[in-house]
């Protein structure tokens, strides 16, 4: 298996690591992280935590594309598995976020649903022997919900020192892009979808 795969894996092997952090009783064991104040706002720590392990997470998405490129080690397990570590990772984030009530469950559900749609037209064109990559709008839609997810967990700074609402902007811009990539996939796909047999 070449570097960019293990990359891949590596950033899969992040949101079970960024789970814990998120839902492990900590105080139950006596341990407590406490908060950073910026201004009037409140930063948990375990958000920092998380956002650490996210950070890293992250970059692995743009080194294994970037190195499979250089190196020219493209390969089908990289076309397929790539989209679904992003996925796993941001939609993760976004459940956690709307079970604590940070962000709309309703946007949390479009996006997932446009995912299941979008693996659904893969699975499809994976029948007929299409390996689909990510377009030019699934990478964007990635980009943004990456950033949406870094400003929710460092609570809008410094944004909402100035009372900006930028990471509720993003969030409903990554819904809209999501939405968008969609129904580019299944235009690029609607052939093998509408065939007669």
């Amino acid at each position: 298996m070449n570097l960019p795969n293990r990359l891949t894996l590596l950033r899969i092997f992040f949101v079970p690591l960024i789970v814990f952090v998120f839902v492990f009783p900590f105080a139950q064991y006596g341990i407590v992280f406490g908060h950073i104040a910026v201004g009037f706002v409140t930063l948990p720590i375990v958000n920092l935590i998380a956002l650490g392990l996210f950070a890293l997470a992250s970059i692995t998405d743009f080194f294994d594309g970037y190195l499979a490129r250089k190196n020219h080690q493209i390969s089908t397990f990289g076309k397929f598995m790539d989209p679904i570590a992003d996925k796993l990772l941001v939609n993760t984030m976004f459940i956690l976020f709307a079970i604590q009530g940070l962000i709309p469950v309703i946007a949390v559900l479009v996006m997932i649903w446009r995912d299941v749609f979008v693996d659904g037209l893969r699975m499809l064109a994976a029948e007929k022997g299409r390996v689909v990559s990510a377009g030019y709008m699934g990478k964007l839609k990635t980009v943004v919900q990456m950033l949406t997810i870094m400003l929710i967990l460092v609570s809008n700074l410094p944004f909402e020192l100035y009372n900006l609402p930028v990471s509720n902007f993003l969030l409903w811009f990554s819904v809209v892009v999501s939405i968008i990539s969609g129904v580019g996939y299944f235009r690029q796909l609607s052939s093998l979808v509408l065939e007669s047999k």
